[in-house]
């Protein structure tokens, strides 16, 4: 007996193919290593083929805060809800917009904006210019409603925890250059009104510009009031005619700071801000302690669209364009204005 079950099970194991391993676990290890390999092989495909649009699939849009201490009333250190990282672009440009402003948007969104993630991604890519639109909060729960709908639909936009209010657009700068610095590693810092029509490709040539000064702040730059006598320029400043003395600073639908600017900004203590009634004075005034290099440039301010226009908007007659909605879309069907090619230096 004990000789017969000796061939049987010989016999049995003999008869499987040869490349069959002769025992159950080596059978489990082959099976491992096998799903192990195309498991490797399924994930270096898929970021070989669609790697670089993984990103896009992150939020765009974050909510802001900051943090309250029983002892002070004003803003503390910034919180970023989430693990959020210094994203890397040439400049970042927030669009200041409000809760009013919802037919603005759409205009910015159907003409020189694009409306899409992946829109917005190869805008970035091309120009190396991140957008968003940048926003604080209300009480008004049916307008936060309304406003989260739009978040999830588009998803470009920064939310700060400051009261949305224009008597408080100062307060509200501050916060976007606060903000904006802790969410983007950017060579300058734009800010833009949402009533401007902004050819992007050409805002990042002037930006890309070689400039000895770090610290310099860019934009359309005035001189104390306005003199409006239709025999003089737009920009001649009535102090030059009464020989008073007033401060260069730029006017307010776009400007931008460069990243060492902000950052000496992002170190100063809320309080230790002067604050006026109107922005652009308030960002003024805050460039000429900090001693920084003026640059002006009128293509930033340009009342119709040339060859060389970055923003066009109605100055003098307003701080943007007159009617942005319907003024966005004409312009944008203006071969010189969406359509021409971008002048380099």
């Amino acid at each position: 007996m004990p000789s017969s079950k000796g061939p049987k099970i010989f016999n049995n194991r003999s008869s499987l193919p040869q490349y069959f391993p002769r025992k159950p676990t080596s059978q489990i290890i082959c099976i491992l290593i096998l799903i192990t390999l195309l498991i490797f092989g399924y994930l270096a495909i898929s970021r070989t083929l669609l790697g670089h649009n993984c990103h896009s699939t992150l939020p765009r849009s974050v909510s802001v805060v900051w943090e309250r201490t029983e002892s002070s009333n004003k803003d503390g250190s910034l919180l970023v809800k989430g693990d959020v990282k210094r994203h890397k672009v040439m400049a970042f440009v927030g669009i200041f917009t409000g809760f009013g402003s919802v037919g603005r948007r759409r205009a910015l969104r159907q003409t020189w904006l694009p409306s899409d993630r992946d829109g917005l991604q190869r805008l970035e890519e091309a120009t190396g210019l991140a957008f968003r639109f940048i926003i604080g909060r209300t009480n008004v729960q049916w307008k936060m409603s309304v406003l989260k709908k739009e978040v999830a639909q588009h998803d470009d936009f920064i939310l700060l925890d400051i009261e949305e209010e224009y008597s408080k657009l100062p307060y509200k700068t501050l916060a976007f250059f606060k903000a904006s610095y802790a969410l983007f590693d950017s060579e300058f810092y734009v800010k833009a009104d949402d009533d401007i029509y902004l050819r992007p490709d050409r805002l990042s040539l002037l930006l890309a510009k070689e400039r000895s000064n770090p610290q310099t702040y860019i934009g359309c730059m005035k001189k104390g009031p306005v003199f409006t006598n239709p025999k003089l320029k737009w920009y001649e400043p009535l102090s030059h005619l009464l020989g008073n003395e007033y401060f260069l600073h730029a006017y307010g639908p776009i400007y931008a700071l460069s990243a060492k600017v902000v950052r000496t900004l992002v170190a100063l203590r809320n309080d230790s801000f002067r604050m006026f009634s109107n922005e652009d004075v308030t960002i003024g005034s805050w460039m000429l302690a900090m001693n920084v290099n003026h640059e002006n440039n009128h293509e930033l301010c340009s009342p119709e669209c040339t060859s060389t226009s970055i923003a066009v908007w109605d100055i003098p007659k307003c701080s943007g364009l007159c009617s942005p909605e319907t003024k966005m879309g004409e312009l944008h069907k203006k071969e010189e204005c969406s359509g021409s090619p971008t002048v380099g230096e």
